[in-house]
């Protein structure tokens, strides 16, 4: 239905089966994006060993890139869902598209890792608009279930194609310059997805009782930036110190009062009242727990090969391809399985797939450089992840009414990205947490020069093993360079082991505490087609929602 203003509300599912005007260049528009999104993502995971060397930064530092954009996704996902239904999805996904390119230059003229930080959110402010705003446009010009599972796999496998690709592209484009130029090109690819939106995609809102929740966003946004950050710098700066104990009780604090504001909010972003349900609540927790595992592994895969053995950016990114690949080309696969297996235990045997890949990395040998290695443990994972990420959302979806499933997609998709935000703190408490003692303990029984001690000793207390390990040779301290590769290689060890672990966890709760519910399906052939997803924006949601 087209309004006097030339936008678009939702299809009539009556309508017919005929394409909807603009169907082609809003999917265009779309995937365009997505991809966009997507690539200033993972671009950073082949350029930490980079960003290291360049930019001198510590463990903790590398950690805020990523969570920086992981971070500003999450905290205003609910909130971008419902600017896009008032004031229009084509205006959300342009603003989102120009907030990348913004922040890309900023990234790329970086002169401190802390500018980089500051790229990094505003890359993730503008991702955290794409993904609703583009995922949201396409539902609404299409007209039958069968016709939006098509344009949400096709969109679904650009989100992929961007993340599989992504750490390649910025390999290619560090080692022929500089890592700088990396996030040149991905301001150029922001700037064409913006044309194509503007001139391709068309325009729909669903303004209709939506409104903001700003106490609710405002209370979310600061206790979670709190929280991460004590998580984020206990490791370095010490659990004890007064910063970080602050960090952590001001973040409950306004955690606390989020869930206060939530439960006596008319439209609560996250509606509490969902994990009554057992089967909603077994889906939440595991994606909680379980996601962190794979982001987790990511990000500790890109540290092993980067700032701590110092490979070619190229080498980075051919695991990256082995992690994500499997999420787009088994696409068509898993959307086949969810109409045939219980999404249960599509979840569970994509956790434990995945806690299998982790524990083949946590054994690892951090003095060899050879890919080989990470094949086998990479695929695992990659192959587990496919199988987990729709399967969450499809279980959240199964078990409440179908009036709810809106509300039940978004709050799932949030948490599922809390764990993605989770991973790379988790990790790099983990690994530098244990990294530091153990060089501690390595220097203190080494037999090196007094002067080479010192100096090993006075880095590795200000900036931890990460800055011993990149010091270059004949520089004072450099001398414990194996003491410091050692203690790295442990404590990223233990960090995939943890995340082993956490999927393992989340396999166990995910086969048990779901065990006797029933399972609830939509009639084979079924034409119905249910309201656009309006909370969110993740591929999952919207495909499960056609299940």
């Amino acid at each position: 239905m087209t309004l006097n203003n030339g936008t678009t509300t939702s299809p009539d599912p009556a309508a017919g089966a005929a394409r909807t005007p603009g169907y082609a260049g809003t999917l265009t528009a779309a995937c365009g994006a997505v991809f966009v999104a997507q690539v200033a993502n993972a671009l950073p995971a082949s350029l930490n060993g980079l960003f290291q060397e360049d930019l001198h930064t510590h463990g903790s530092q590398l950690t805020w890139i990523t969570a920086a954009f992981m971070i500003a996704v999450v905290c205003f996902e609910f909130t971008f869902g419902v600017l896009g239904d008032l004031f229009g999805r084509r205006r959300l996904v342009v603003a989102g598209t120009l907030l990348v390119a913004a922040g890309s230059i900023v990234a790329a003229l970086a002169p401190t890792v802390q500018v980089l930080w500051t790229g990094a959110a505003l890359n993730g402010l503008g991702a955290g608009a794409m993904f609703p705003g583009s995922l949201t446009a396409i539902t609404a010009v299409t007209r039958t279930a069968r016709e939006r599972a098509h344009a949400v796999a096709v969109w679904s496998g650009f989100l992929s194609a961007g993340a599989a690709v992504s750490p390649l592209l910025g390999g290619m484009f560090a080692k022929l310059g500089s890592w700088r130029g990396s996030f040149w090109v991905l301001v150029g690819l922001a700037l064409v997805s913006a044309v194509l939106t503007l001139a391709l995609a068309r325009e729909s809102k669903a303004a209709e009782g939506r409104r903001l929740d700003v106490p609710g966003q405002i209370a979310f946004a600061i206790g979670l930036v709190l929280v991460l950050y004590g998580a984020v710098e206990g490791p370095e700066s010490g659990w004890t110190t007064l910063p970080v104990i602050l960090a952590f009780t001001l973040g409950a604090c306004f955690l606390a009062a989020f869930v206060r504001v939530e439960l006596g909010a008319e439209a609560p972003i996250l509606d509490l009242k969902l994990l009554r349900n057992r089967a909603f609540a077994v889906s939440s927790v595991v994606a909680v727990i379980g996601m962190p595992a794979f982001l987790g592994a990511c990000f500790a895969t890109s540290m092993w090969l980067g700032p701590v053995q110092h490979q070619d950016p190229i080498r980075v990114a051919i695991p990256f391809l082995l992690l994500q690949g499997p999420a787009f080309l088994l696409i068509p696969v898993v959307s086949r399985l969810l109409h045939r297996v219980a999404a249960s235990w599509l979840l569970t045997s994509g956790f434990v797939l995945m806690a299998a890949g982790c524990l083949l990395c946590a054994g690892l040998d951090v003095t060899d450089p050879r890919l080989g290695a990470f094949v086998a443990p990479a695929l695992l994972i990659g192959v587990g992840f496919a199988l987990t990420v729709s399967s969450v959302t499809a279980v959240a979806l199964d078990s409440v009414p179908r009036h709810l499933a809106g509300m039940a997609s978004a709050t799932t998709n949030m948490l599922r990205d809390l764990g993605f935000a989770l991973g790379p703190v988790v990790v790099g408490a983990v690994a530098l947490g244990n990294a530091g003692p153990a060089f501690a303990t390595g220097l203190a029984g080494a037999d090196l020069p007094a002067g080479e001690e010192a100096a090993a000793r006075a880095i590795a207390e200000s900036a931890g093993p990460v800055a011993v390990n990149g010091l270059p040779p004949g520089t004072p301290g450099s001398a414990a360079h194996g003491l410091a590769l050692d203690a790295l290689g442990s404590g990223f060890g233990t960090a995939f082991l943890v995340c082993g672990i956490a999927a393992a966890v989340a396999a166990a709760l995910t086969a048990f505490g779901m065990a006797g519910l029933p399972v609830h399906r939509t009639a084979k052939g079924e034409e119905s087609v249910p309201a656009p997803p309006r909370h969110d924006g993740s591929p999952e949601s919207a495909l499960a929602e056609q299940q």
